[in-house]
């Protein structure tokens, strides 16, 4: 079995405050991080980018102050670690926070 990874891209807004008196606010997006979501059991992998397309909705945000995008995916196998679950184990030896599970 297979499990496919998706990760995003979170942009914050820092240009939502009137800085220059004009009334105006200048748009300034920040790159914040990211996030990583997980769909187990992957058996169709002619069909990868219809599942991410059907997720997408579930996982993308954009509004006047933030915004989540999908930067990619991939097919990982069911053991497979983010970065984010090997760091936690190399420095607390427990997976506290793992990527979001979703379904098709």
């Amino acid at each position: 079995m297979a499990k496919l990874l998706i990760t995003t891209q979170v942009y914050e807004n820092y240009g939502s405050h009137d800085w220059d008196g004009t009334g105006e606010c200048p748009q300034y997006w920040k790159a914040k991080g990211g996030n990583d979501y997980v769909i187990q059991n992957i058996t169709d992998f002619g069909n990868v980018t219809e599942m991410v397309m059907s997720v997408r909705s579930s996982i993308e945000s954009d509004n006047a102050f933030y915004r989540e995008s999908i930067i990619g995916w991939e097919i990982v196998s069911d053991d497979y670690l983010t970065e984010f679950e090997r760091e936690q184990l190399e420095y607390e030896g427990k997976i506290t926070f793992s990527p979001t599970e979703l379904t098709v």
